[in-house]
């Protein structure tokens, strides 16, 4: 029976959408597999790793046959990349083989049966709906996800929290050291205060799959489940379960010490402080003092490097130290000419925020040096 009949990136965009949740090595082996389903013309791509579940549709098919299998994901992508682009590509499956031909190249794969394909049961209700362009979406991931930890045994760290009330969306990801904070609005929304933790591999792929339109995504949010539809698109994942940690009180107020600061000013000087830097040892000291901020850092090899930079500073002067790549990774996000940086003391966290801009906040713990 034949599945697909199209041009070679006809067939890729699809597969490329849900490819990418696609784990190299798994304990079950169809889940290596992407589940595809003919409806007439319409084939529907499915990949899941049980955790996580994309699924797209695009009129790819010939005849009005219907069926389902399950072919390599990953073989099927190489095999459509390294084709030419000018002949039409078919893939057909007899046997339990699936054939691609492509103008003189032909490949045939192993399948495995489609009722063997484990997919993801869609929540019955959900607790809260509401819909945010892509555009915009993709901005608040992108504000908050360098924050998120990574394989922290606090398990509840490795995601990002989704907080909706009233008309605000508020999205929240730290690992203990930093947090990044970033909300915006939804004019005439009067949503019920729901808080979940997004997966950290869910979030990323969703950077990956948004675009930068005023295209809609629609969001469902149950308790344990998240479901985002846009375009072609559906995804749909689980919840990370846990307490995340109270990030009001973590975001300080009422710091007197403030520091306006050119942004690429300062990724530059912090650039070329952490030269000397080491894998185990990314310690950099920031010395302000009216209108100079001193960058400053040394090795074990006795090696030393300092940097100063005009800032507008006012206030008394202040020696704090900092992990180096927290900051390079924030200011390597943002986008704004001049950051604002309040202090406390040398052993309080500072407040990195955007002049003119209350939407996004980032807390970064000091270091001791």
């Amino acid at each position: 029976m034949q599945y697909i009949r199209a041009t070679r990136d006809a067939i890729l965009k699809p597969l490329t959408t849900v490819a990418g949740i696609v784990e190299r090595r798994h304990t079950l082996p169809i889940l290596a597999n992407v589940l595809l389903s003919k409806h007439g013309e319409e084939v529907s791509f499915l990949a899941t790793d049980v955790e996580i579940q994309i699924r797209t549709t695009a009129s790819l098919g010939s005849g009005v046959d219907e069926g389902a299998t399950t072919v390599s994901a990953r073989k099927l992508l190489d095999i459509l990349r390294a084709l030419p682009e000018g002949p039409e590509v078919s893939l057909s499956v007899t046997q339990r083989k699936a054939t691609i031909q492509a103008g003189k190249s032909r490949f045939a794969l192993q399948t495995l049966g489609a009722e063997e394909f484990p997919t993801v049961a869609v929540n019955e209700s959900f607790s809260a709906s509401f819909a945010l362009p892509q555009r915009q979406l993709k901005h608040l991931f992108q504000m908050v996800h360098f924050a998120m930890a990574q394989q922290d045994i606090r398990y509840y760290l490795n995601g990002l929290l989704l907080v909706t009330e009233g008309d605000a969306v508020r999205v929240i990801a730290t690992d203990g050291h930093r947090l990044a904070y970033c909300h915006t609005t939804l004019e005439g929304a009067q949503l019920a205060r729901n808080e979940v933790i997004i997966p950290r591999k869910t979030v990323l792929e969703l950077q990956r799959l948004l675009a930068d339109n005023d295209e809609p995504v629609q969001i469902d949010v149950a308790a344990n489940q998240v479901r985002l539809r846009f375009g072609e698109v559906e995804m749909l994942s689980k919840l990370v379960e846990g307490k995340f940690p109270d990030y009001q009180r973590v975001i300080p107020s009422g710091y007197r010490r403030r520091a306006l600061i050119s942004r690429e000013a300062l990724a530059a000087s912090l650039g070329r402080a952490s030269i000397l830097t080491s894998d185990k040892f990314r310690g950099v000291r920031l010395a302000l003092s009216a209108g100079t901020l001193r960058v400053q850092t040394s090795n074990a090899e006795q090696e030393e490097a300092i940097d100063e930079l005009e800032v507008d500073y006012t206030a008394d002067a202040l020696e704090v130290g900092f992990n180096v790549s927290y900051l390079q990774d924030v200011l390597g996000n943002l986008k704004c000419d001049q950051v604002a940086i309040d202090f406390g003391d040398a052993n309080s966290s500072a407040l990195l925020t955007v002049p003119g801009d209350d939407s996004f906040k980032y807390v970064v713990m000091p270091m001791r040096i």
